[in-house]
């Protein structure tokens, strides 16, 4: 790869996201009902369908699960944002750690199931980007926002409640993308570097270095520079953003540890590592 074309490449990255390191992050709603809609999309009904099927889903099983849709996470990625929520809504048991949340970014066109400790060995990341892709998405392309609400939530319920979900749709040809195929190193990399390099460099420098680095290793795996640029650039941003795996580590130990405060609909205590799952439409 030319050296030269790198560092274009490398500063195109820094010069599209440092401004977003001055933006305000999305502050995160109190949790104070199952389903949080800020963004208008569900009718009265639908949230109270939504609503009263995980109520009696907790009352039942004693798992929290809960659905969140913003209008966008911007400046943050939805990892990073969802993490933000489940860190302050804390769903789930205390020390069981059994909460799961749905989270929907609309303007973004992104959304995610982030699952507690508890149930990572149930709720699969796996699983949960099959119940995103298979279950949600389809209802999501057609504008039938509730419809993939619905499904969504109704295949996380039967996983949570030991029901298995059936072999996977076998699909046209066997190519795939290579950006989506490259992306968990990535994300892997970004969260075991960015940190390290931030906290010796300092936020700017540890965030340019982690793009560099993560960018040529992409390049060496892959071999196109495309992956090589989204991968500097997403490895940059979240380093600049948000920490990497340094910064978050102490919140994700500590986070969600606490017991239920006050009347009303909360969280249990329950703590999250990051487990779960993404996806886009």
């Amino acid at each position: 790869m030319n050296p030269i074309k790198a560092a274009r490449a490398l500063f195109l990255g820094v010069a599209l996201f440092f401004p977003l390191a001055v933006l305000s992050e999305v502050a995160v709603p109190p949790l104070t009902t199952r389903v949080t809609d800020l963004t208008g999309t569900l009718t009265r009904d639908q949230l109270q369908a939504l609503n009263q099927k995980l109520q009696a889903f907790e009352t039942k099983k004693a798992s929290q699960v809960s659905v969140l849709i913003v209008p966008t996470t911007q400046p943050e990625t939805i990892e990073q944002y969802s993490l933000r929520v489940v860190e302050q809504w804390k769903l789930g048991r205390k020390r069981v750690d059994d909460g799961a949340l749905l989270i929907v970014a609309k303007d973004d066109r992104t959304l995610r199931i982030e699952v507690g400790y508890g149930l990572e060995g149930i709720l699969t990341d796996a699983t949960s980007k099959r119940i995103i892709s298979e279950d949600i998405v389809p209802h999501f392309k057609q504008g039938d926002f509730y419809g993939g609400l619905d499904a969504g939530i109704d295949r996380m319920l039967q996983v949570i409640g030991g029901e298995s979900l059936p072999p996977p749709k076998a699909t046209a040809g066997g190519e795939r993308d290579p950006i989506r195929q490259y992306m968990p190193i990535v994300l892997m990399l970004t969260l075991l570097l960015g940190g390290v390099l931030r906290s010796a460099l300092g936020r700017f420098p540890g965030a340019i270095a982690a793009g560099g680095a993560i960018g040529v290793v992409a390049w060496l795996f892959s071999g196109t520079i495309l992956v090589a640029l989204v991968a500097g650039v997403l490895a940059l941003s979240f380093t600049l953003l948000g920490g990497g795996m340094g910064a978050h580590v102490g919140a994700w130990s500590i986070g969600g540890r606490s017991g239920r405060s006050g009347g009303g609909f909360g969280g249990g205590g329950g703590g999250f590592g990051g487990g779960g799952a993404s996806g886009r439409w």
